[in-house]
């Protein structure tokens, strides 16, 4: 794939991401102000010219959001069997052309479904209820964490929400090291956008040890999403479901919920994480 369909960092395009809009407040119904409000468009992917799904999204990072989709939801196992992306503005959104590997868009086509509008539903087009929660191979167990350095990421995870630090409007995802410290993270109106765009770059970084930290709640899908590009450990700023609960048990992922400064709940796999100093 070309090394530089990704740049070395997430895109700082935030004026792009952002429309102004007239809103009255409520001591104040007379005089209209100007605030900043997210932008939201439908983004299509597009592979070897056929359209497999349309997700509401923020307009950046959109290269990065193509590749952690693909591995994400399994349409590849590694990104060099994606050749080239090209995003292209559409009269009403925009389409990001993805050119699969020959045997991956055969296999893509005995699969294809449409999965519109996924941006707070994860059942939306799913044909049959049995692909909900698709297999999952078991993951190792090769990944520690200690629980205080967990403070330390998140005091940085705002940093990563250019847009969401104006507008109040998105959440993000960062991949947290073993010391605490955020390599990077990005950022949308969807959680699992946000999540998508996330693994997309960490497959061009090539991080290994450490975990996701998502400023939302933790539902299946997310938890499929992250165990499925074999990460170990996922940390939610709010709670997991009960099936977010179910998923992460049966693939061995360390599921952490309420993930705040000084407090933290762990509803599976505890072993791999601990607490230095006995604290």
């Amino acid at each position: 794939m070309n090394k530089h369909l990704i740049a070395n960092a997430p895109e700082n395009n935030t004026d792009a991401c952002m429309v102004k809009r007239p809103v009255w407040q409520r001591d104040n119904l007379q005089q209209a102000q100007e605030d900043w409000l997210a932008e939201e468009v439908p983004v299509a992917l597009v592979y070897n010219g056929i359209s497999h799904v349309v997700m509401m999204a923020t307009p950046k990072d959109l290269a990065a959001f193509a590749i952690g989709f693909s591995l994400s939801e399994g349409i590849i196992d590694a990104a060099d069997e994606i050749y080239d992306i090209q995003p292209q503005p559409v009269c009403n959104g925009i389409e990001v052309h993805i050119e699969l590997s020959s045997r991956r868009f055969m296999q893509l086509k005995e699969r294809r479904r449409s999965m519109t509008g996924r941006t707070g539903c994860g059942v939306c087009g799913v044909e049959q209820l049995q692909e909900v929660t698709r297999p999952l191979a078991p993951l190792p167990f090769s990944q520690r964490f200690d629980l205080t350095q967990l403070d330390a990421g998140l005091a940085q995870l705002k940093s990563y929400q250019s847009v969401g630090q104006l507008t109040g409007c998105t959440h993000a995802a960062a991949w947290l090291q073993p010391d605490g410290k955020l390599s990077g993270g990005c950022e949308d109106v969807g959680r699992h956008v946000a999540l998508d765009k996330l693994l997309g770059y960490r497959s061009q970084q090539g991080w290994q040890a450490g975990a996701v930290l998502v400023s939302s709640r933790a539902s299946y899908e997310m938890v499929q999403k992250t165990a499925a590009c074999g990460i170990e450990i996922l940390f939610a700023v709010s709670a997991a479901t009960s099936l977010a609960v179910d998923v992460a048990e049966r693939c061995n992922l360390t599921l952490v919920g309420f993930s705040k400064p000084g407090r933290a709940t762990v509803y599976t796999h505890p072993q791999r994480l601990w607490r230095s100093g006995g604290a």
